[in-house]
């Protein structure tokens, strides 16, 4: 009877002990957007295990609300419960336009085209410390929402930035994450001219281990929807491919980076 039992427990331990880690991972991130389609993606996500990276700004909503108010503060805390990774996105999307160098060429303003969903843009500057203060201002959101603080990683609104920029963030607390070139997920593109029967074939064909993927939780002019008729395709795809979908704390680039936020830690709030 012992050794019945323990043939069973070796065949039931079995699987777990062959089973190897993805060494061939792939990083998804999802900016905000008009939210429309969150709830799709964290369901894909869940379908496959998949533990992915936001970035967050208070963008507007399909609903008429914002991406971090009331109605998608639950949103957020589950997510959060799940393990995925989340990082600041600027709180009103302020994309950087120029420099704004003193008399002396010292940069500590920045010149900023402000704009999310389907607002009117705005022109405006911003100093280096107000644009930490936006950065934060998510991060304390976020920490409501969730109970825990964002991890000390952002994004600049369409990947723009300068050096100045970057360092002015850093300062704070917060390292910026672009996206690989085959990353780039194509859902923001006009549907006329990239459908999504191209961008699916594009992404297959050129997404390689260890590239960081860039998309959306919504765009909203796009005609035909990104996700979910390119997401689940896709992720079907790249794992017949041998490979899996990782947060960016397991990113070598970023681990020892985002440790103390898995610790309990996060982003400074204060500049040194």
């Amino acid at each position: 009877m012992l050794k019945r039992r323990a043939v069973l427990a070796l065949a039931v331990a079995t699987p777990l002990a062959l089973a190897q880690p993805c060494d061939k991972p792939v990083y998804l991130t999802f900016d905000t957007g008009h939210m429309g389609v969150a709830p799709l993606i964290a369901e894909t996500l869940k379908k496959f295990d998949a533990r992915a990276t936001f970035f967050l700004a208070n963008e507007p909503t399909l609903t008429g609300g914002m991406t971090l108010d009331a109605q998608w503060a639950p949103w957020w805390k589950e997510r959060a419960a799940e393990g995925h990774d989340f990082g600041a996105h600027t709180w009103d999307h302020d994309i950087w336009l120029e420099d704004l160098p003193d008399a002396e060429g010292k940069v500590e303003r920045f010149k900023f085209r402000t704009v999310a969903g389907n607002n009117t843009p705005v022109i405006r500057e911003l100093s280096a410390e107000q644009y930490c203060e936006s950065l934060k201002k998510v991060n304390t959101r976020f920490e409501e929402m969730t109970g825990r603080p964002l991890d000390p990683i952002f994004r600049a609104p369409a990947g723009k930035a300068s050096k100045a920029l970057l360092a002015a963030a850093q300062r704070c607390g917060f390292h910026h994450v672009g996206w690989s070139t085959a990353g780039f997920l194509g859902d923001e593109l006009p549907s006329d001219r990239f459908p999504n029967a191209m961008l699916l074939e594009k992404a297959l064909k050129n997404i390689k281990p260890g590239d960081i993927l860039l998309a959306h939780l919504g765009i909203w002019s796009r005609q035909d929807a990104w996700a979910p008729a390119v997401l689940e395709p896709l992720m079907q795809g790249l794992k017949e491919r041998g490979m899996c979908f990782a947060p960016l704390h397991e990113n070598p680039r970023y681990a020892v980076l985002m440790r103390p936020t898995r610790a309990g830690g996060g982003p400074r709030t204060t500049a040194k």
